[in-house]
């Protein structure tokens, strides 16, 4: 396990703002509808987060956000009939679309019935995950595919936004027999607000930022979870079953049973039952030893700053096309307290990355060169410009932004505009 190294990339930097940054010009002309609204479970009827909403044939699709909502551009070059709902533990819902809607309400029914159906389960949990490594090569595309990609990060300073960016990117990855070495990510067009106030200078970073989808893709980077010669340092249960995609999934919880000197990861592998595929993973840093899970979350800070952390989750999920895998969603979430010595309160943060493929095209892939790609070492919010056109994202495929986020970049919008009147 090169959990350190692994650390040292996704970690984050605490560091003064900075500004400035770069716009890549970037136009998608083809004509659209839009089909928005919000997706509830069909028997309580709470909002459901994070699910998956793809136009069924195409690589075309999108999450719901925090609220349950969504928005989907469809090209009408595609002639697509309908949008298809998958989420864990509900049946996929349908709901037939070829012209703009707004305000739809989609209903998901829980896979309660299904899973009675399942009987037989393995009694190894290691071994069923040793079997699903070993299947990577089969369930996972062998060819380079080009990605378009819709990333969002945002922090919190207790419960007011104070950083917002966000951009379209390209995604190139070769195939999952070869590592990531070759992978790369490059911004197509992208924008950032952060708050004036002085008190809200002491920003964080998060590095790597889109390079998520290289270092985050578990399977491909087996050094975070997957490497075989260090599954001994953890503990797997057989869980419950649930449905993916109307497709039944082995669950398997993890946990760490030896202590390193650095921090490990507690957490679920969800495994196709037909072809053993990883189709999510979710997990969390092991908060037990906050000194080694400073060491992970931490790349550096100014001096005299307290650093505490609480919580640095990840979730990663691969949706399935024909027979063959992809990177689907990315979600990192890190909570922690920062305070100046001296200082009575310390202020909490909340930094939140996410990532979702929008489209794919795997015909006659090539790279796009390295000098053009975004590397592991930059912070994202210092490579996008301002953030004043609504009509910026055009046809281009997004996470629907919260009412919350929605309000939050109001406020952030007025704050820095009156803060460039004052210094006229």
């Amino acid at each position: 396990m090169k959990t350190t190294d692994f650390a040292r990339i996704v970690g984050i930097v605490l560091m003064l703002v900075l500004g400035s940054g770069l716009q890549a010009p970037a136009q998608n002309d083809d004509s659209f509808f839009t089909v928005s609204g919000v997706v509830k479970d069909g028997h309580n009827k709470k909002k459901l987060n994070y699910v998956m909403v793809s136009v069924p044939g195409t690589n075309v699709g999108t999450v719901t956000n925090s609220e349950g909502q969504f928005t989907l551009k469809i090209k009408h070059s595609l002639q697509a009939k309908e949008i298809e709902f998958s989420h864990l533990g509900y049946l996929n819902a349908h709901f037939e679309a070829t012209d703009n809607v707004e305000g739809v309400t989609i209903f998901m029914e829980p896979t309660s019935k299904l899973l009675t159906e399942v009987t037989v389960r393995p009694d190894n949990a290691r071994r069923l995950v040793e079997e699903a490594i070993d299947r990577i090569g089969d369930n996972y595309s062998k060819k380079p595919d080009l990605f378009s990609a819709f990333y969002r990060e945002t922090v919190q300073k207790g419960r007011r936004y104070i950083q917002v960016a966000e951009a379209v990117i390209n995604v190139y990855k070769t195939g999952y027999t070869q590592g990531i070495d070759r992978d790369r990510v490059r911004i197509f067009r992208g924008r950032k607000l952060l708050s004036p106030q002085k008190n809200d200078t002491l920003a964080v970073k998060l590095m790597g930022g889109p390079y998520f989808a290289v270092l985050l893709d578990v399977v491909k980077n087996p050094d975070i979870l997957l490497d075989k010669e260090t599954l001994g340092m953890y503990d797997f249960t057989m869980e419950e079953p649930v449905s993916i995609n109307n497709r039944l999934q082995y669950v398997i919880s993890f946990k760490p049973r030896v202590t390193m000197p650095y921090a490990l990861y507690y957490g679920y592998f969800y495994i196709d039952r037909e072809t053993l595929a990883f189709t999510q993973i979710s997990f969390n840093l092991d908060m037990s030893d906050l000194n080694k899970a400073t060491e992970v979350m931490l790349v550096k800070k100014p001096f005299g700053l307290h650093f505490r952390p609480y919580e640095f989750s990840f979730l990663v999920t691969y949706k399935q096309d024909q027979g063959v895998s992809y990177l689907n969603y990315i979600r990192t979430e890190a909570v922690f307290k920062c305070d100046w010595k001296r200082r009575l309160f310390s202020s909490k943060y909340t930094v939140v990355s996410e990532m979702v493929m929008t489209d794919r095209d795997d015909r006659d892939v090539k790279p796009f060169p390295f000098r053009e790609a975004f590397t592991k070492n930059e912070a994202f919010s210092d490579k996008v410009g301002a953030f004043f056109d609504p009509d910026f994202w055009g046809a281009y495929n997004i996470i629907e932004p919260t009412e919350s986020l929605e309000n939050a970049v109001s406020k952030l919008k007025k704050a820095v505009l009156k803060n460039s009147e004052t210094k006229k």
